[in-house]
């Protein structure tokens, strides 16, 4: 489903106005995106929580040219669904 498709079947849904359901969207999106920066994980219950892993740098080996290569920290966001969305999958 695409950006479209997802807001104008909330709007539909929640009887408000496809700009409305846009800026709701992207202010939910923006506020789970500042949370997860600051390594905090975020819950909506009854679908899942946004975890942050934060990797710490490391030397890989490529197997082609046996050369070393030193891979910066970063930071991955993990997504764990709730038993709720799991059984409703189901």
């Amino acid at each position: 489903m695409d950006n479209k498709t997802l807001v104008a079947r909330v709007a539909t849904k929640l009887g408000k106005s496809k700009t409305d359901v846009s800026r709701l969207i992207e202010a939910l999106a923006g506020a789970v995106a500042a949370r997860c920066a600051e390594m905090n994980t975020v819950a909506l219950p009854g679908f899942g929580n946004f975890v942050p892993r934060k990797h710490d740098e490391e030397i890989r080996n490529n197997p082609d040219t046996g050369r070393r290569t030193l891979y910066p920290p970063r930071v991955e966001l993990t997504f764990q669904p709730s038993n709720i969305l799991k059984n409703k999958l189901k």
